[in-house]
């Protein structure tokens, strides 16, 4: 069952409509065309108007409050959202104005005790305003009229789709003694490392009694076979919300959300699911940074209720929207990888990526622009564009010059881009072990 998402008390206050007018108006014009045509019967007919107009006149309606509650719920799927209005109010019967997706789509009629009901097909994952509705109350069949309620709006924080990825580059150093990696320190579950004497607090399962009776130089000496550890890697996702750009260049900076196609803060939430869930399916330990002011952050952690709790907190993820750039650089543990994710419009994201990869953490930048399309832009908003293009596509150069792997989400071989960076990783790492 759907939950309140939104809830509203607010007062009535009433006020006289035209109808009472055209009522006492209509009755008068009656009565004296029947007067002056001597109709008895027309008359009659003006009089039921004239003694409702002179009863709405003298007994206004008491004063009273209305209550308006918004539901929401998944419609069958994750491609629209259902929507219930209910309203409880002492009035006669309800008018409601009902926008869906920030745009007026039409007016409703009820009364107290049943439910309108919506349904608004979702565009964009992340928060968004699925339903607002503004109301007013109607007694003594139209005659007095409440003011028009507050708005209240309810939104929906729409999950993204997540891409699968096979593999993703592991963090330099590798943590734990549990996990799905090869580590470098002696454990358990990983490939054959040695063969050492038995030592205190070896397991007498795992003595190697071939090699013991090949290599003992001494009665009594055991040899045991050692394994390498499964370590797990340390993984940090930092989604820049500074801009929200669709695809739609003529759309950049205007807010209209449902022509501008795919969005870079669309791609941004895809992105960080889509690692979410490789890492924690690699049994890693993942962290959650949104990059703005007062954006959530979410510590390090793994398994299967972390992994829902991340998809709670990137949907619920939006665009700063307010023009302030995140300065302040957020925890990562040592020795993790971490993934960028931006338009890189904007030098902060670009800075705290080389930031981090000075500092020794190896750092994936994933930009998140979508692909622009030009139609519809004039010749200075053309030229405006290829301007930020080029600065931007100085910024990525400069973080491929820094060793950063750089790639874009909006490809089509983007996963493969992130295995072919794991692989080279795994390499690297391979010949430093042998070094």
């Amino acid at each position: 069952m759907s939950e309140p998402r939104s809830m509203l008390r607010a007062p009535l206050r009433w006020q006289r409509t035209p109808v009472l007018a055209a009522a006492l108006a209509g009755s008068v014009l009656l009565g004296g065309a029947g007067l002056v045509l001597g109709r008895p019967d027309v008359i009659a007919i003006g009089l039921p108007l004239a003694l409702a107009g002179a009863w709405a006149l003298i007994r206004p309606p008491r004063s009273a409050s209305a209550e308006i509650s918004l539901r929401l719920d998944l419609d069958g799927g994750s491609e629209s959202v259902a929507g219930r209005i209910d309203v409880a109010t002492g009035a006669e019967w309800i008018q409601l104005a009902i926008d869906q997706g920030g745009e007026r789509t039409g007016e409703v009629e009820t009364i107290s005790g049943e439910a309108a009901r919506t349904r608004t097909r979702i565009l964009h994952s992340g928060p968004g305003e699925v339903l607002a509705v503004t109301a007013r109350a109607l007694q003594h069949d139209g005659a007095w009229a409440s003011t028009t309620t507050t708005r209240v709006a309810a939104v929906w924080d729409a999950s993204p789709r997540a891409r699968r990825i096979v593999e993703l580059p592991l963090s330099p150093r590798l943590v734990g003694l549990h996990g799905g990696h090869e580590g470098q320190r002696g454990g358990s579950g990983g490939d054959f490392r040695d063969i050492h004497p038995f030592a205190p607090g070896d397991e007498l399962r795992r003595v190697d009694w071939r090699a013991t009776a090949r290599l003992a130089r001494r009665p009594g000496d055991l040899l045991v076979r050692r394994t390498n550890a499964l370590s797990d890697s340390g993984v940090v996702i930092a989604l820049d919300t500074a801009d929200d750009l669709g695809a739609v260049v003529a759309t950049w900076g205007s807010g209209a959300s449902a022509r501008s196609g795919p969005t870079s803060m669309d791609l941004g939430r895809e992105a960080a699911l889509s690692v979410a869930e490789s890492a924690i399916g690699a049994g890693d330990r993942i962290a959650f940074h949104a990059l703005s002011p007062g954006g959530r952050s979410v510590r390090s952690g793994s398994g299967s209720r972390h992994l829902e709790r991340l998809r709670g907190v990137i949907a619920g993820t939006g665009a700063a929207g307010d023009g302030t750039r995140y300065r302040r650089t957020p925890p990562v543990p040592a020795g993790s990888i971490v993934f960028v994710l931006s338009t890189f419009f904007d030098g902060a994201a670009a800075d705290l990526a080389l930031r981090w990869s000075a500092s020794g953490h190896a750092v994936v930048a994933i930009d998140v622009l979508p692909t622009p399309q030009t139609e519809r832009l004039s010749a200075a908003q053309n030229l405006a564009m290829r301007l930020l293009l080029l600065e931007r596509a100085g910024v990525l150069e400069d973080l491929r010059g820094a060793g950063i792997e750089v790639l874009s989400w909006d490809a089509d071989d983007a996963v493969n881009a992130l295995r072919i960076a794991a692989r080279s990783a795994r390499r690297g790492r391979g010949r430093g072990a042998r070094r």
